[in-house]
């Protein structure tokens, strides 16, 4: 009698766990769930307060009273405002400049990585330091070397006859202090730029070099029509990214300079923290910061076009 029942339990028993196995085989069933914790951080992560910027960018949000509904004022208010139209204007030159100088030097970087070198890996390894050290750490060295009383920079500059003694204020003239937070920026971004470039030029056949080289090509008509052709989805991509990243950039500008003097090194995150959190206006705090989304947005679809483009 007990062997029957066994017998029946383990008949039961198997057609259940076919079951279970049937449906855990269905992508219909395993889609949404795996996706549901990702879209589950997204919304608290992202669209949550995404929301809560775009309700209090459309009310005059003040620390400690009500706030109402205002419409667009705060929009329209900020372009009366001198210190938002030169912190768009640094925005573009910032970013601008740091891009530019990241893909040439990132480029010649990764040129060089690509060769046959002493101690290959090591140097490779040392590239990446600064993009893995703390940003705001690295970033108080820099404002050492910048600080005018006792600036390395300064002091290397006069001893090498560059500049005459006894410097500029790098961190408190409004030029100066523009090339220093950029300077900062393209220094920390370079390795992400040389590693991903590198990678690029890995993936290039050496059949294609040899070619060309047999054909009488020199190392400048290579590299414009075989390296550089090849690389160009990979710059679109990192170009892109290194675009989002340089324009959101709130660390390196708030350690060395707080966004002075008289405003000239400020972007959007550090005004948007001026204004929202140590002035208490957090509706116009959030109103500059959504000033960044169409701006991203336009950046993203032109360089996803192109993209496209360079792909079929």
């Amino acid at each position: 009698m007990a062997v029957g029942q066994l017998g029946v339990a383990r008949a039961v028993r198997l057609p259940l766990r076919a079951r279970v196995r049937e449906l855990l085989d269905r992508e219909q069933l395993l889609g949404p769930l795996f996706v549901t914790p990702a879209l589950l951080l997204l919304v608290l992560l992202v669209a949550y307060p995404f929301a809560m910027a775009i309700y209090f960018a459309l009310s005059n949000a003040f620390i400690g009273r009500p706030s109402e509904f205002v419409g667009l004022r705060n929009f329209i208010a900020l372009w009366q405002s001198d210190a938002f139209r030169q912190t768009f204007q640094n925005a573009f030159v910032f970013t601008g400049s740091a891009v530019a100088a990241k893909v040439v030097l990132g480029t010649a970087l990764a040129l060089l990585l690509n060769e046959q070198l002493w101690f290959k890996r090591m140097i490779r390894g040392s590239v990446l330091l600064p993009w893995v050290i703390p940003t705001a750490l690295s970033t108080l060295g820099w404002w050492w070397m910048f600080e005018p009383l006792y600036s390395v920079v300064n002091w290397t500059g006069t001893a090498l006859g560059l500049i005459d003694p006894p410097g500029p204020n790098w961190l408190g003239q409004k030029y100066y202090a523009m090339m220093a937070v950029v300077t900062v920026n393209v220094w920390r971004g370079l390795p992400f730029f040389a590693i991903t470039i590198l990678a690029g030029l890995v993936a290039i056949p050496r059949d294609l070099y040899e070619a060309a080289a047999a054909d009488g090509a020199g190392a400048v008509a290579r590299f414009w029509y075989i390296t550089l052709p090849l690389l160009r989805p990979v710059l679109a991509i990192v170009v892109l990214f290194s675009t989002i990243f340089t324009f959101s950039d709130f660390n390196i500008v708030y350690v060395l300079t707080r966004g002075g003097p008289i405003n000239s090194t400020h972007l959007f995150a550090t005004l948007a923290r001026q204004i929202g959190l140590e002035s208490g206006r957090i509706g116009e705090g959030a109103a500059i910061s959504l000033y960044l989304f169409p701006v991203l947005v336009f950046v993203v679809w032109a360089q996803l076009r192109f993209v496209r483009r360079q792909a079929y």
